[in-house]
């Protein structure tokens, strides 16, 4: 209803019509005039009744439709004299009631007498003493009702999994996560913070093929935060816990961490691989270790190491990948290391079947080896040819019967430097995912 102080109920039971609000700006102003709303809009479904016109401004058509005459205005209103007839009485007021004696109980005196009495016997009469130790017992309840709260929720982290349980121990933070503290843990969540809460897209069960590259960012939707997101997802990398266990851990659905341990992989392996790790030659010397001395030249140290893959069904793709050397099938890749320890590089995963030396060709390495480096190998790295700089190798025994001093020498120089890149990949083998045998999917 548009009209001010009209309800429906006084609609009810009458032969009325509703119009809506002409089309024709001036009549359609002299309306609102006449309606007399502030501050109201009439919208294409606000309706006056018929009641405001006169009888005679209403044409009723063949059809029995109720129509106003061109240029017709609402005048009948309560504030200009105009008064609506009565309402039809409500159920209540037409229903007979039954009427009840009251037996007579004397003059008014007595009466008043009575209730007195009556009144002065109750024990709301009187005036209730202040309770001036409730304060101090709500006070204390309080104090109670806060501290079981806080052991509650206490109680609530314990059997929850998460940072909180693993901040205090060194050992277990090392064992979930192969972070060497808490601390270390944290300092790589500062770095890859801004670029989580940016460029990270969530991998769902329409859109498994996101990646960090793309113009729409999706934004966390799950209820754990980011953080314990990357504690899930080194969880699964570093000790191999199955999807099910880590959903029960951290009290989420099984698909939930699936799609978490799917976002991050994505998320790290966009972010990390943008990263140059490549290190100037200059910065090489100045950290070189004194074991180096005899080869200070030296940029990187390479070697290759084989991940257990899944054995696939097909027979050309099970020659492909499958490992003389470990006698399985198996991806390989190729990892560098300065001579200070640090990794500057990493090759894509290959086939098991693979050599060394096409691994070494197809890594892309030799686009940052200068002639004036030299880089460190084993037997199986045949690459003089290829690298473009001097090449640190064990000496072969060819036709001879045994090695010269000099090359047994230089053999064992070599085996000692070569040691520490063995023990860089012993560190990545200590995940539990690449120690284990991980499915084809993994290196598609």
């Amino acid at each position: 209803m548009s009209v001010f102080r009209v309800k429906e109920r006084q609609l009810a039971y009458q032969k009325i019509s509703f119009h809506s609000f002409p089309l024709d700006s001036a009549l359609r102003a002299e309306w609102m005039r006449t309606i007399r709303r502030d501050n109201f809009t009439p919208t294409k479904n606000t309706r006056v009744c018929s009641r405001h016109f006169n009888a005679t401004d209403i044409i009723v058509t063949p059809s029995g439709l109720r129509r106003l005459q061109k240029g017709t205005i609402p005048v009948l209103f309560e504030w200009n004299g105009h008064e609506q007839p009565p309402g039809r009485p409500s159920v209540w007021d037409r229903c007979p009631r039954p009427v009840i004696d009251v037996p007579d109980l004397g003059s008014d005196s007595d009466s008043k007498m009575e209730v007195v009495a009556v009144a002065a016997d109750h024990m709301y009469h009187v005036t209730p003493e202040r309770a001036s130790g409730m304060a101090a017992e709500i006070d204390a309840m309080q104090l109670k009702l806060n501290e079981m709260e806080s052991r509650i929720e206490v109680l609530t982290l314990r059997q929850r999994f998460g940072l909180h349980r693993l901040e205090g121990s060194n050992s277990d933070f090392r064992f979930f996560t192969r972070f060497a503290s808490y601390q270390h843990f944290m300092a790589f969540w500062k770095l890859v913070e801004p670029a989580v809460n940016s460029k990270m897209v969530r991998i769902t069960s329409t859109n498994k093929t996101a990646s960090s590259s793309s113009s729409t960012v999706f934004h966390p939707t799950t209820k754990l935060p980011p953080i314990e997101e990357l504690l899930l997802f080194l969880m699964h990398l570093s000790v191999g816990s199955l999807l099910q266990d880590l959903a029960e851990r951290f009290s989420i659905h099984r698909s939930t961490a699936s799609r978490i341990v799917s976002t991050w992989t994505h998320f790290l392996y966009c972010l990390l691989g943008s990263q140059r790790l490549w290190i100037p030659p200059e910065v090489v010397r100045a950290h070189l270790p004194p074991e180096f001395s005899a080869f200070a030249d030296t940029q990187v140290v390479l070697d290759c190491t084989e991940i257990f893959c899944q054995t696939p069904s097909s027979l050309l793709l099970h020659s492909e990948v499958f490992s003389s050397y470990k006698s399985h099938t198996t991806f390989k890749a190729m990892i560098g290391m300065a001579p200070h320890g640090a990794i500057t590089f990493v090759s894509g995963l290959y086939a098991g079947s693979m050599s060394d030396r096409e691994i070494f060709k197809r890594s892309g390495i030799t686009k940052l080896l200068q002639p004036h480096m030299a880089i460190t190998v084993d037997k199986g790295f045949l690459v003089d040819n290829l690298a473009g700089c001097k090449v640190y190798r064990p000496a072969f025994l060819s036709n001879k019967k045994q090695m010269s001093r000099e090359d047994v020498r230089r053999t064992q120089a070599i085996a000692r430097l070569r040691v520490h890149v063995e023990r860089c990949i012993r560190r990545v083998k200590e995940n539990k995912l690449f120690d284990t045998q991980i499915p084809l999917c993994v290196g598609t």
